[in-house]
């Protein structure tokens, strides 16, 4: 069912399980134990290094209320890998993603796995090609989330093919700003990465149900731009 808004954007009541996030291997396997190696099994350098962590750390400072862009209580706790939904929403790239600034970041998942992996290596390609180099071995985690809400829909708005630009995040930027002051729950779009894909991008970290590990994947670049993948 779609509603029309105040924003001119329709809502649509999504109801979508097993949604998709890749995300590092070394960010979901580690989570805060990641300092553990560098300490050398002494408690006392890892105290100090969690000191120094927990003075940095964008997620920890979101969980205190400390960061602009999202307030402590909008962040959840006590459930399954919480850390990890935090983490999505306060560590915002500084020049921000298509649906968000780089105050505050947002949920961002698939529909479809082959969707969310012709994300990943796009951005990844972008990377290598800035440093002339395609030559890496990247494992990625696979976050399997759950949503029951009402989304703002951009499929089939040709007035906002903006907000689609695959060189430009300044108009879709500008909407997302619009949306979140209005009360948006996020936006369902059509992959600008994969033709006939659909992805999530969600501004509410309490909306992001039942997230749990999926399959990981090893992404092996080997001199071209498009990556050998392999569950691992």
């Amino acid at each position: 069912m779609k509603l029309l808004t105040r924003t001119g954007l329709p809502v649509t009541a999504l109801r979508q399980f097993d949604t998709c996030r890749l995300i590092p291997s070394r960010f979901a396997d580690a989570e805060d134990s990641v300092l553990a190696p560098l300490a050398g099994g002494d408690d006392a350098v890892l105290r100090d290094l969690f000191d120094l962590d927990n003075a940095t750390n964008d997620r920890l400072r979101g969980e205190s209320g400390q960061l602009a862009g999202i307030g402590m209580d909008e962040l959840v706790f006590g459930v399954p890998n919480f850390r990890m939904i935090n983490a999505a929403y306060t560590y915002a790239r500084p020049e921000g993603s298509r649906f968000n600034d780089g105050e505050r970041g947002a949920w961002y998942c698939a529909f479809a796995l082959e969707t969310a992996l012709a994300e990943i290596t796009f951005h990844k390609a972008v990377e290598y090609q800035e440093i002339g180099r395609f030559e890496d071995s990247v494992s990625y985690q696979c976050l399997l989330a759950d949503f029951n809400a009402g989304f703002h829909d951009l499929r089939g708005q040709e007035a906002l093919l903006a907000c689609l630009d695959p060189a430009s995040y300044i108009a879709s930027q500008k909407l997302a700003a619009e949306l979140l002051d209005a009360g948006s729950m996020g936006v369902i779009y059509p992959s600008v990465r994969h033709p006939g894909g659909i992805n999530l991008a969600c501004f509410r970290p309490a909306l992001v149900g039942n997230v749990r590990k999926g399959q990981a994947y090893r992404l092996t670049w080997a001199g071209s731009p498009i990556p050998e993948i392999e569950p691992i």
